[in-house]
């Protein structure tokens, strides 16, 4: 059995977490602190990829990465292509699943007492130190919940990730466009190997989630 659809999802899984990871952390803590107008227009732009068609949002990034487009023709100057390469799928997943992690650390950091903070302050703590030796371990059970949930969406992106970088074998292959190829070739038999491979990683992932929402 060809194992490379496993460690590619896992491995566009792990690094697309890490990116939303500090991406999200960012842009929750400046969007928390913002007025409620402009707020509310920055939750609209960033949370769009949510309710957006997974092909949809493939769509888009063709649009911006395709061959012939200004962005991708820029990027094959200095030998980066990305679609149809591994690590366009990591850009695919990382847009469907930042919008989880941005709203669960932007309702992590709105939840936190900005007290303790002004209480670092007076005792001339600097912003970094507050950030991550104060808000941070407070905020870690939404922070993580978050994590895990982003790691679970890119893991099981599908749409976006079969437009950007198509199913070859060996290359581009991904759990659930490999699911889809040996169902379209009458492979039944593979094919439900690799769904219950996917359930046995989304029930750990389902399980560590709510370990995380009991420590609250």
């Amino acid at each position: 059995m060809d194992w490379f659809p496993l460690w590619n999802s896992l491995r566009i899984a792990g690094i697309a977490c890490v990116i939303v990871f500090f991406l999200g952390i960012c842009a929750a803590y400046y969007a928390a602190r913002l007025p409620r107008v402009i707020k509310g227009v920055l939750d609209v732009i960033l949370t769009l990829p949510l309710v957006l068609p997974p092909t949809v949002c493939g769509y888009l990034l063709l649009m911006l990465f395709g061959v012939k487009r200004p962005l991708g023709i820029l990027l094959s100057q200095i030998g980066v292509k990305v679609v149809m390469n591994w690590y366009g799928g990591v850009i695919a997943a990382a847009v469907v699943a930042f919008p989880l992690m941005y709203r669960t650390a932007r309702g992590a950091f709105e939840s936190f007492d900005e007290n303790l903070a002004y209480a670092g302050k007076t005792l001339g703590l600097s912003n970094a130190y507050i950030f991550w030796r104060i808000r941070m371990p407070v905020c870690r059970q939404g922070i993580l919940a978050g994590t895990v949930l982003a790691f679970a969406r890119a893991l099981g992106e599908y749409g976006a990730t079969s437009m950007l970088i198509g199913y070859t074998p060996g290359r581009t292959a991904t759990i659930s466009t490999t699911v889809y190829q040996l169902w379209r070739t009458n492979d039944e038999k593979g094919a439900l190997t690799w769904v219950l491979i996917n359930l046995a990683i989304s029930a750990v992932v389902l399980l560590i989630v709510n370990l995380l929402e009991r420590k609250k």
